[in-house]
Formats: structure tokens, sequence, C-alpha cells
């Protein structure tokens, strides 16, 4: 079990996740483990998330407690965060970002340059304990700093280090991915009903055959061109699929979407 304490700056639904999964994992006691928010119906639900943590309004007094501060707050509100928190970070402070487009560079201008930091792109789905992250290490930072946070992300799902640079295409392809996904599921759904299914039944096939399908990419590290070929038998049924899904351009849409979201990304830390 860890020693560190840890503090969670804005106490949203992503807050939530990474801290039940932290302590979960059993890498914490729920009583290491503080959050602020100036919402009190926030409070009140990452208390009720983690029971046994602690909550506060007050975020300098939480992060100066704390040994590990997570930035867990909206891009829009990260400045006057880091304004409130430049007296309270110490060189001391392993900080954690997890708003999207932050860049490194303008947490640590605006922390006075205290702090070792992180910046970490997860997914919502963390809240169930399957998050693809992406992280990139800042300046200062040290291996036993690397280590930690692969044990915090990886409580809730697996994560990458990656340069910085790549965070907006992780962004775009992992933070971003799950809308598309969820679109995709809903789009067999109706492909299901259309062909007489019930709802609920088409829901269920459609997001278990993508939950499937994931887990034979991952457990068998083949190319998932590998994998389609083997569904894919020689004038059958889902040859038959295919050449619909590539005359409807659905790949290319796949690769703009994500391209597109990854160049948001950029525009919002610019």
């Amino acid at each position: 079990m860890l020693r560190q304490k840890i503090a969670f700056i804005g106490a949203g639904q992503m807050a939530r996740a990474l801290a039940r999964g932290i302590v979960a994992a059993q890498l914490v006691r729920p009583d290491q483990i503080s959050a602020s928010d100036p919402s009190a119906e926030a409070r009140e639900q990452f208390s009720a998330a983690v029971p046994g943590a602690r909550v506060s309004a007050d975020s300098g007094q939480v992060a100066s407690q704390a040994d590990v501060v997570f930035l867990s707050v909206k891009p829009a509100h990260m400045p006057q965060v880091l304004a409130d928190l430049r007296t309270k970070v110490s060189a001391n402070h392993l900080v954690i970002s997890i708003a999207a487009g932050i860049r490194v560079r303008t947490i640590a201008e605006g922390l006075s340059r205290n702090g070792r930091l992180v910046r970490v792109m997860p997914n919502t789905p963390c809240l169930v304990g399957q998050s693809a992250s992406g992280y990139c290490l800042g300046p200062g930072t040290t291996p036993a700093d690397a280590e930690l946070v692969e044990r915090l992300l990886g409580s809730v799902g697996r994560a990458f280090a990656v340069e910085e640079k790549l965070l907006d295409a992780v962004t775009g392809l992992s933070g971003s991915g799950p809308a598309f996904v969820y679109i995709m599921i809903e789009a067999l759904s109706d492909g299901g009903v259309r062909m007489g299914l019930p709802r609920a039944t088409a829901t269920a096939l459609a997001a278990q055959t993508v939950k499937g399908a994931a887990e034979m990419v991952l457990s068998t590290g083949d190319h998932p061109a590998v994998l389609k070929d083997r569904v894919a038998s020689p004038g059958g049924t889902t040859i038959a699929g295919l050449q619909v899904l590539e005359a409807g351009g659905v790949r290319a849409a796949l690769i703009g979407a994500v391209e597109a979201a990854a160049r948001r990304s950029a525009e919002l830390g610019a």
C-alpha cells in the first residue's frame, strides 16, 4: 500500500472514478484521499463515491496537505486553480493534470515552477475500470514518479507513456473514442432492430460484440486486419457486410473523426 496522500482539485466524475479505482485496488486507504470543489453537490457525490475520504471547498488547504495532487478541473477553470495553488504547491508535490489540452509548460508557469508535473489524458471508461490513458512526464519528474503514475492509472485501466506532442492524438483517439464507439454500437443495434430483433436484445448483442472483439485484439496481439479476415469467409455474410462499410466510407470517417478531435485538442491548448 502507498504511503502518499492524494488530493483531487475538482471532485467531478473523472476524479470520483479515479479515486474509487485507486481505493478499490488497495493502493491507498480512503482516509489518504481528499478532494476540493466549490460545488457542495460535487463534494457530496465524491464522499458518497469514496466513503472515508475528506472533502473541502478550500483547494489550497487540500493540496498543501497532500503528496500527490490531481488537477481534475475543466480547462477553462485551470488558470484560477493554478493561481489558487501557486503558494501551496512545492517541489515535494507530484502534480498530475487530467485537463484536456493544457500543456505542461502552462501548468508549470501557473504554479511558478513548483512541483513535479505529469500530464494525463484518461477517458471515461475509467468509471468501469477500463480506461485507456496516455501520459507524459514533465521536467523534474523521477523514475519513482513514473512508476507511481503507472500504478495509479493502472488501477482504472491501462496507461501508455507518450511524448507530450502526441497527447492531442491520444485525446482524439482514446479521449474522444468512446463516443465514436457508442455510435457504432447504436448503429449496430439499429441494424438488428431493422432485421426484427427487440431493441434491448439488439443493443446487448452489439455491445457484447464490440467488447468481445476488443478483447480479441488485446489478448491475441494480432493485427485487427488479421482477425477481420478470420471472420470473413469467402462469399459469406461478413464480406458482404464489409463491402457496404467500405462503400459507405466508414473507415475514412473514423480516421477523420480522430483527426478532427485531435486538432480541436491542439486548438484548446494553444
